[in-house]
């Protein structure tokens, strides 16, 4: 074992509904990193993030209780990781604030989410979604991380994170490493009525993780396939893609062999993907739903997360600060 434990850093912002593609693409990969006792994580529902876009009181308080309970109900573990709301820590406002004054408008204006989510809140562009990657930098560099488990499309925020952790570093002595990417495994997958494209949370489109066994069989004997099997068209592969995840070895290797035949019935297929993921997050359904029923708890949980966060990220300020003569 090391001496010195990996500091890993890495959250998710309470908006709509998880769905398979981000268990398999972030969440299983944050139970791996945080079941290695030679790391220790830091997992934040970054729940500021959420203001900069279009958002109703209510549903947003729901949301954030609902991936408080996604989260715990998936396994992160508040006794192996640091599990807190971005908001319970004020230090992540005061140092965006900072980060805020020493980034150039040019870097942010270059920014490809602010540019997409620009284009779809045309009437809402305002300066939270402009300056969401030096908050997203806080985030990061606050616990001083080794590596960020991100996807591809916040690698941008990340290299601005690094750029920013250098030029801090050039103008006031050794504070924050340079955090590497800890690339998450591609694992992509596909939209059940759109195969061609990624997987989102809308519709018929997507297997949520809170979608009951009678709903995930519902939209999979929808799913789009091919007319014919053998011709390994894009939603064939995406539902044995999804086989080799959540199905047994025995049904990997009879629904290979049918495809190589060409003898695969999708209807066969699409019953036992349904049973398998059904099966697979019965347990969940039930825990998630047992602490949903329990607010107060969650509340708890959260407060205590985010009083550890407070201790970490408080002596990280008090540095800044002082080596920026705030103090």
């Amino acid at each position: 074992m090391n001496n010195k434990k990996q500091i890993i850093v890495s959250g998710t912002r309470p908006s709509g509904k998880l769905h398979i593609g981000n268990y398999l693409g972030a969440f299983r990969q944050w139970l791996e990193l945080q079941d290695d006792p030679d790391n220790k994580c830091f997992y934040l529902i970054v729940d500021l993030h959420a203001l900069t876009t279009p958002f109703e009181s209510k549903i947003l308080r729901h949301s954030i209780l609902d991936f408080a309970a996604t989260f715990l109900a998936l396994g992160i573990d508040p006794n192996k990781s640091v599990f807190f709301l971005q908001s319970h820590v004020l230090e992540h406002s005061t140092l965006a604030w900072i980060f805020n004054c020493f980034t150039p408008m040019g870097e942010l204006e270059r920014m490809t989410e602010f540019k997409d989510k620009s284009k779809l809140n045309a009437a809402n562009i305002n300066a939270g979604l402009f300056c969401y990657p030096t908050l997203m930098a806080s985030d990061i560099l606050l616990y001083k991380p080794t590596f960020v488990p991100v996807g591809e499309d916040q690698t941008q925020h990340l290299e601005l994170t690094r750029n920013l952790a250098r030029k801090f570093n050039n103008k006031f002595g050794k504070t924050f490493p340079e955090p590497k990417n800890y690339a998450l495994k591609s694992l992509r997958v596909k939209s059940l009525s759109d195969p061609t494209k990624k997987m989102s949370k809308t519709g018929d489109e997507a297997l949520l993780l809170d979608d009951s066994p009678t709903e995930i069989h519902r939209k999979l004997k929808k799913a789009v396939t091919a007319t014919t099997s053998g011709g390994k068209s894009p939603g064939e592969e995406n539902l044995m893609f999804l086989l080799t995840h959540f199905g047994t070895p025995a049904d990997v290797v009879y629904f290979i062999e049918e495809q190589n035949k060409g003898t695969l019935k999708f209807s066969e297929l699409k019953e036992t993907l349904a049973k398998r993921i059904a099966d697979y997050f019965a347990e969940f359904r039930e825990k998630k739903k047992e602490l949903l029923s329990r607010p107060e708890e969650l509340a708890e949980s959260l407060g205590e997360g985010s009083r550890k966060a407070r201790e970490v990220a408080s002596r990280t300020l008090l540095e800044i600060k002082e080596k920026i003569g705030l103090l």
